[in-house]
């Protein structure tokens, strides 16, 4: 109570929130060291399966990771190098995460390290919020985007085009980069990638709540 009193009273806004983000960054590296030791012991005979940025959806046979759900098996902060030795991994999966990293630093850092683990011949998809659909429905006027928009995933205030249309970009303070599929197909070229294309909704891979706006990329290593 006495810190949270200081804070309040003596601190600038700006230096109260940096402070906030660097406890949560302490606590961030705290379990990522501990869940980097865990993952030594997952390791077997067999490549391994990551799903990163899980969330609470979990799938059954892979390495479940992230740093926010306790009930995955690693909280490991992905903005750093992986546990994992190379050529351990034959399939990295992620829906809903990688526009959670900064482009192009931290994006940059993941897809090399996923390279890097993922043996020759690995799969690696991506599912992110297709950027294109809501600014062509803004640029024609179709309300049928932001109609859907408001319904299923942003907050009450969205009651204009560019309210939504934020959102869609920023997410409060989550999102860190858009995509469409000319834009991260040739980052995941540019990083190394082959064989990219744009994948059609799996519904053995794919969650179903997110079939609907969800832009999906394929690669191999």
């Amino acid at each position: 109570m006495i810190l949270k009193s200081f804070v309040q009273n003596h601190l600038s806004n700006g230096l109260a929130t940096a402070l906030v983000r660097l406890r949560s960054e302490v606590r961030i590296l705290v379990l990522h060291r501990k869940s980097a030791r865990k993952a030594k012991r997952l390791l077997g005979d067999s490549p391994l399966k990551l799903n990163c940025g899980s969330g609470t959806f979990l799938k059954s046979g892979w390495v479940n990771i992230d740093m926010e759900a306790k009930v995955a098996e690693l909280q490991l902060d992905l903005r750093e190098k992986l546990p994992f030795p190379d050529s351990s991994v034959s399939y990295i999966y992620s829906e809903h995460f990688f526009e959670h990293l900064e482009y192009p630093v931290e994006t940059s850092t993941f897809l090399a390290e996923s390279l890097r683990v993922l043996i020759p011949g690995g799969h690696f998809r991506v599912g992110v919020p297709d950027t294109e659909w809501p600014l062509i429905a803004y640029v024609r006027d179709d309300h049928n985007y932001f109609q859907i928009a408001r319904k299923r995933w942003h907050p009450a205030y969205c009651d204009t085009k560019m309210h939504n249309i934020n959102y869609h970009f920023r997410q409060g303070s989550e999102h860190k980069y858009a995509y469409d599929y000319e834009t991260l197909a040739k980052v995941l070229a540019q990083a190394g990638f082959v064989q990219v294309q744009r994948s059609e909704f799996d519904p053995d891979l794919d969650s179903e709540h997110r079939r609907t706006g969800t832009l999906y990329v394929s690669a191999d290593k």
